[in-house]
C-alpha cells in the first residue's frame, strides 16, 4: 500500500493562504486609506509620490513666506500712512504761515506744531520706531532682503525697503533762530525740518513738504505693487499645490470603492477555500476510518 499526501487538502490550504494574504493587504489599505503603505507595494510609485510630496510642502511653505512678506509690507505701509497724514498737516501749516496776516506769535505756534510733527516722523522712521519681528524697516536694514517664493532654489523676490527718514525726505535739520516779536523783544525759536517763521520761509517750505510727500508716495506705491504681486503669487502657489496634491493622491491613495469590492471577493473565496479544506480533511478521515475496519 502506498500512502500519499492529501493533495486536495494541500491545494485547498494553498488557496486559503493566498486569499487570506490578499485579504490582509486589502484590510491594511482600507484601514490606512493608502494604496502604498511601504516601498514594496509600488517602488516606482513611492518614489514619484515622495518627490511630489516634497514639492507640495515646498509650495505651501513658499505661500506662507509670501504671507509673511505681505505682513512686512502692510506694517511698513501703515506706518508711512501716518507719516503721510503728518506731512499733509505740515503742508497746511506751511501754506497757512505763508499768508502775511499772521504775527510772529502766531507763527511760533505753527512752528511748534510743525516741530512736533517732524519729531514724530523721525520717531516712526528712525531706529526701531517701526519694526517687524524685531527687524527695523526704515533704517536701511531691509535693503536687499529677499523672500523665498517658490519650492525650488533661486525662486526669490526682492522685498527690500529703502531707507526712509526725515533726511531722505529733505526735512532733516534742527536749528535755533532769533525772531523779533511784536513787543520789540527778541526770542530764540527752535526750528525742525521746515521754517515758517517768515512768509518767505513758509513759502519755500511748501515746496520742501511737497517733495517729502512725493518721496513717501513713491515708497508706498512700490510697497503696494509688491503686495499685489505677492497676492497673485500666493494664488499661483496654492493652485500648483492643489493640482500636485490631486496627482499625488491618485498615485498613493487607495481606491476605496475598488478595495471594498475586492474585500468581499477575497472574503468569499477565502471562506470557500476554508470549506474545501474541511472537506478535503474529511476525505482523509474517511479513509482512516475504512482502514480501521
Amino acid at each position: 500500500m502506498i500512502i500519499n499526501h492529501n493533495l486536495m487538502a494541500m491545494t485547498a490550504y494553498r488557496a486559503y493562504s493566498n486569499h487570506a494574504y490578499k485579504l490582509s493587504g486589502i484590510i491594511e489599505k482600507l484601514s490606512t486609506g493608502m494604496r502604498i503603505n511601504r516601498a514594496a507595494d509600488d517602488p516606482s510609485g513611492l518614489m514619484i509620490s515622495e518627490r511630489m510630496r516634497s514639492q507640495i510642502r515646498g509650495l505651501r511653505q513658499a505661500s506662507l513666506n509670501c504671507l509673511d512678506g505681505i505682513s512686512v509690507l502692510q506694517t511698513a505701509e501703515g506706518a508711512l500712512d501716518e507719516v503721510h497724514a503728518m506731512l499733509q498737516r505740515m503742508n497746511e501749516l506751511a501754506v497757512k504761515a505763508a499768508n502775511g496776516t499772521w504775527n510772529n506769535n502766531d507763527r511760533e505756534a505753527m512752528q511748534m506744531e510743525i516741530n512736533q510733527l517732524a519729531e514724530e516722523i523721525d520717531s516712526i522712521t528712525s531706529g526701531g520706531g517701526t519694526q517687524f519681528n524685531k527687524i527695523n524697516l526704515f533704517d536701511g536694514t531691509m535693503v536687499g532682503k529677499k523672500l523665498q517664493t517658490g519650492a525650488n532654489a533661486g525662486q526669490t523676490m526682492d522685498i527690500g525697503i529703502e531707507k526712509i527718514d526725515t533726511g531722505t525726505m529733505g526735512l532733516l535739520g534742527k536749528q535755533t533762530i532769533e525772531v523779533k516779536m511784536e513787543d520789540g523783544t527778541t526770542k530764540r525759536v527752535e526750528v525742525r525740518g521746515i521754517n515758517v517763521m517768515t512768509p518767505k520761509d513758509a513759502s519755500n517750505s511748501i515746496a520742501k513738504v511737497a517733495n517729502a510727500i512725493n518721496h513717501v508716495s513713491l515708497r508706498r506705491s512700490e510697497m503696494g505693487a509688491k503686495q499685489n504681486r505677492l497676492e497673485y503669487k500666493i494664488n499661483n502657489l496654492n493652485n500648483q499645490a492643489e493640482n500636485l496634491q490631486a496627482a499625488e493622491s491618485r498615485i498613493r491613495d487607495a481606491d476605496m470603492a475598488k478595495l471594498i469590492s475586492e474585500f468581499y471577493k477575497e472574503s468569499f473565496l477565502m471562506q470557500a477555500a476554508q470549506l474545501m479544506l474541511a472537506q478535503a480533511n474529511q476525505v482523509a478521515y474517511n479513509v482512516l476510518y475504512l482502514l480501521r475496519m
